[in-house]
Formats: C-alpha cells, sequence, structure tokens
C-alpha cells in the first residue's frame, strides 16, 4: 500500500539554524526556499537528499501544533514521516478499517497534494503522514 519515502519531517525551532547544519555539517546542496503554510500554521521548507527530502517545520506562531510540539522537544527533533500512496482516499479507508484513527480531513499539504496523518499510537510512535502521489 505505501509508496516510496517522500519525507521526514523535522520540526525546528529556526529553519535558518537547521538549513545550516544540512548545509555545513551534513553537505547538503539542494535547499528550497522557505514558504509559509498559513492554514497549518507552519513555515516550510524544504532539503533535498538523494534518495527523498527533509521537510524544516518551524511554527508561525504559538497557536501552530509545532510549537505544542518543540514546548515538550525545545531543541526540535523528528516530527513525522511521510509515504507517498497511489490512492490516498483508498489508503485512508484501509487505515480506517485497519484500526487507526487518522487525524482529520485530506487537506493539500506541502507539495501541494492532498495528505492525512495517521495517529502515532497506531503507528508505532511515529506520526505517519500519508500524501497522494505526485504526478
Amino acid at each position: 500500500m505505501i509508496g516510496r519515502l517522500n519525507h521526514v519531517g523535522v520540526a525546528t525551532p529556526s529553519i535558518e539554524k537547521s538549513i545550516a547544519l544540512y548545509r555545513d555539517v551534513l553537505g547538503a546542496t539542494k535547499i528550497h526556499n522557505r514558504f509559509k503554510m498559513e492554514e497549518q500554521g507552519v513555515w516550510v521548507c524544504f532539503v533535498d537528499v538523494p534518495n527523498s527530502q527533509i521537510e524544516l517545520i518551524e511554527p508561525i506562531d504559538d497557536k501552530s501544533p509545532i510549537a505544542g510540539f518543540l514546548k515538550n522537544n525545545p531543541e526540535g527533533g523528528q516530527h513525522h514521516i511521510c509515504f507517498e500512496v497511489d490512492d490516498l482516499y483508498a489508503a485512508r479507508d484501509d487505515m480506517v478499517a485497519k484500526g487507526a484513527r487518522v487525524l482529520g480531513a485530506p487537506r493539500i499539504g506541502a507539495h501541494g497534494t492532498e495528505i492525512i496523518f495517521v495517529h502515532p499510537k497506531d503507528m508505532g510512535g511515529v506520526l505517519v503522514e500519508l500524501m497522494q502521489k505526485p504526478h
């Protein structure tokens, strides 16, 4: 059912400091421009790696869900992993049929395709994002 690992979401109190880490320490050479996702309360910046991406996410303000994550993890850290799926609605229905809790309705994610999240308590402690495979 799941496809390719699209990205690993990393919450950070500062995208700029995280960019420096990925560029200067890890050697990343392809770093996209930061952009605002007002509806999700975050700034986003993608860092390309040879086989996937890192999605850096920083809260816009204290109301952002990422702000809550950073209260418990002030230095930041892995927030979620994202897998591509061929049919998001079929994947959602399959997850629900198997007893997994889907968090909210499908919505547009940072790649411009529909996404859902599956509760970490149903995914071995990991917040899983499923994303409609981009065309």
